[in-house]
């Protein structure tokens, strides 16, 4: 992302010094040694940075450095891309721009969030079921008192440290969504291990959860285009923090080009591995501009915005992982072992890939998207 005045710079330089200090590559093999997703007093230091109050209105307690929250959010995630940093950003974040669009009665909940002193996450995926955000197995029925959930969802990101879920469920025939305590009576939250050395996710039992109506998010107008918005942080923060991941990697192959020596010439010198580094230069750059037209798109609320960060989705998590493959062949035989750091970013990028919908699902909407505007 780039960087326009100074309150933008210094963000960006204090944003960078916390991750070089407190989330190096070290530090991240550290957690993994200790079965740690990320320490609850990190996230905390890291919120009081700002990194929680980005999509909050100053109304609510948040606020972003330019304005821009949601470009503010983007380039957080990249720096976090460039040491594949623990912590739950994205989680955060994701159910943040739905609270914000129906604030009221979760005042509180975002004032923690804020404040690092609350973990929350959205559970949306569920069992053997792709990603469909409007759909939902998982079932609301009215009660005197609120409402009762039964369901089960999985892939629920730093889920067994989340205070909080919010949940989709099926409601007299539409989807909404509920701020559900992850320690109401009936919630049982299950550990899920990952590709990646950090993330965490869990699987989220609600038998006969009871919750009142104050756990409602939004009206049934409102919910799908909540839960769109959410989709959308969710797709450019993926693509953010895979730009990041690639510009470390590609920095890292290059200077490995040019240090390593074959016949008594460096390895940079040959024509051959010329074209592959210029070529991944230029795939580099394109997965940059998607992700950037895409963040533009979603901090304007833009028509577009439904359309380019599936655009996005799809070519960076597309390429990424072909690139990383690249980038772990031309470091050689050293490349596949697991002191080197390459599987921590290949680990990421081939989970973000799955995430959210796959590249093939972005196609489609994109052909579906693009076939229904052509029509107009």
């Amino acid at each position: 992302m780039t960087t326009a005045n100074p309150e933008q710079l210094l963000f960006a330089s204090t944003t960078a010094t916390f991750l070089e200090k407190q989330a190096s590559l070290t530090h991240v093999r550290g957690l993994h040694a200790s079965d740690v997703s990320f320490q609850p007093e990190w996230w905390q230091r890291a919120a009081e940075l700002g990194w929680a109050s980005l999509l909050v209105p100053e109304e609510l307690g948040g606020g972003s450095v330019s304005g821009d929250g949601v470009a503010d959010l983007a380039m957080v995630a990249e720096q976090i891309g460039h040491t594949v940093a623990p912590g739950p950003l994205h989680p955060v974040s994701i159910v943040l721009s739905g609270l914000v669009e129906a604030p009221d009665g979760h005042e509180e909940t975002i004032e923690a969030l804020v404040s690092g002193e609350l973990v929350s996450s959205w559970a949306v995926y569920e069992p053997r079921r792709p990603f469909t955000p409007l759909q939902a197995a998982t079932k609301a029925t009215r009660t005197e008192g609120g409402y009762r959930l039964d369901g089960v969802k999985d892939r629920v990101e730093a889920g067994a440290d989340s205070g909080a879920v919010l949940v989709t469920a099926e409601l007299d025939g539409a989807v909404r969504q509920f701020l559900v305590p992850t320690d109401t009576a009936g919630v049982t939250v299950t550990p899920q291990a990952s590709v990646d050395l950090v993330k965490r996710y869990a699987r989220v039992h609600f038998d006969g959860v009871e919750i009142d109506d104050t756990a409602v998010v939004g009206t049934a107008e409102q919910t799908p285009a909540i839960i769109e918005r959410q989709r959308q942080i969710a797709l450019v923060l993926q693509c953010a923090e895979t730009v990041g991941i690639l510009d470390a990697v590609l920095a890292m192959t290059n200077q490995w080009l040019f240090d390593r020596h074959s016949f008594g010439r460096p390895l940079a010198s040959y024509q051959a591995l010329k074209h592959r580094a210029a070529d991944m230069k230029m795939w580099f750059e394109a997965a940059r501009g998607t992700t950037a037209g895409a963040v533009r798109a979603v901090s304007e609320r833009s028509p577009d915005a439904e359309l380019l960060a599936s655009v996005a989705k799809a070519y960076v998590t597309e390429r990424a992982p072909v690139m990383l493959q690249d980038c772990v062949q031309l470091h050689g035989g050293i490349g596949v072992t697991w002191e080197h750091d390459l599987h921590l970013y290949l680990r990421r990028a081939a989970l973000y890939r799955a995430m959210f919908g796959s590249p093939e699902d972005h196609h489609r909407a994109v052909y579906a998207l693009s076939t229904t505007e052509a029509a107009k």
